[in-house]
């Protein structure tokens, strides 16, 4: 222990007894660590306690993860701010006189970042009223896909071929979420208009008795009949209700069921037909 206190005397304090500029580094590199452990203890408390409410049927999942990572985030934002902080007044900064300027060239800052404020009041509020989730599908202007991210100042957009839009919120007026309910899966059948209307709905409705124990679908299929005659075609509908993002899932079995009856009953598909009259029969 003797060693200890000599060795710190001769490395980390001045000829003043006071702590020297290596010293001070040290207990810089001190305070971070301390702040880096105690962000990662607060973080697994908050997973923990996640984890244990994710059982709930009345918690939304998607919503929880998107709040607990920006929970996360200020949080380690707000230990780094205090670490700044100790730091500099270990050095002997006034930080007072620092903060009071920063107040100070805020106001002036502020005016000129109105979009960056517009964007994380806008992000509150969408966390606020979850108007979406991590893990939604939604629409934002002319972009789709999934969100892979959502924070105070920006949204983070994975569209299906795998570009990443990156949308600040204040930009954000309209958004449409399909991920939140029960969802419409709608397939339009075509067939020659010389077939018989009647025979092609019942192959159709027989064929889609085949989904009755899907379990990503909720009600239906269902053949709703004519939707439109067509100068070689007649189109037929169906519908079905499913779960969320199993819809376009479920219109590619239903229309991959509906043309093999169709073929299996040699019912055609529509054609091009062109009728010559006149001329010469030899």
């Amino acid at each position: 222990m003797e060693n200890f206190k000599i060795m710190i005397d001769n490395y980390l304090k001045n000829n003043e007894g006071d702590i020297n500029i290596f010293g001070k580094l040290i207990i810089v590199a001190l305070i971070f660590l301390c702040i880096k452990i105690i962000s990662r203890l607060i973080n697994r408390i908050i997973d923990r306690t996640l984890k244990s409410e994710s059982n709930n049927p009345k918690i939304n999942n998607n919503r929880t993860t998107t709040i607990v990572s920006t929970l996360k985030k200020v949080i380690k934002y707000i230990l780094m701010f205090i670490g700044i902080i100790m730091s500099l007044e270990l050095f002997n900064i006034n930080t007072a006189s620092i903060l009071a300027t920063a107040g100070i060239g805020g106001l002036a800052i502020g005016f000129g970042a109105q979009s960056l404020v517009k964007d994380i009041i806008t992000g509150f509020f969408i966390l606020l009223e979850d108007q979406y989730s991590v893990g939604d599908y939604v629409q934002i202007s002319e972009m789709y896909g999934i969100v892979e991210e959502l924070g105070l100042r920006v949204t983070k957009l994975r569209a299906f071929s795998g570009d990443l839009h990156i949308i600040p919120n204040g930009s954000i007026d309209i958004v449409t979420n399909s991920s939140r309910g029960e969802m419409r899966a709608l397939v339009v059948v075509s067939i020659s208009n010389e077939e018989d209307i009647e025979r092609s709905i019942s192959v159709l409705t027989k064929a889609l008795e085949v989904f009755r124990d899907n379990e990503a679908i909720v009600d239906g299929p269902k053949v709703l009949g004519v939707a439109n005659i067509g100068e070689y075609n007649i189109d037929i509908n169906i519908w079905a209700k499913t779960k969320s993002m199993e819809q376009w899932a479920v219109e590619r079995e239903i229309r991959k069921t509906a043309i093999e009856a169709l073929q299996k009953a040699n019912i055609k598909r529509p054609y091009p037909k062109r009728e010559i009259i006149g001329g010469d029969n030899k």
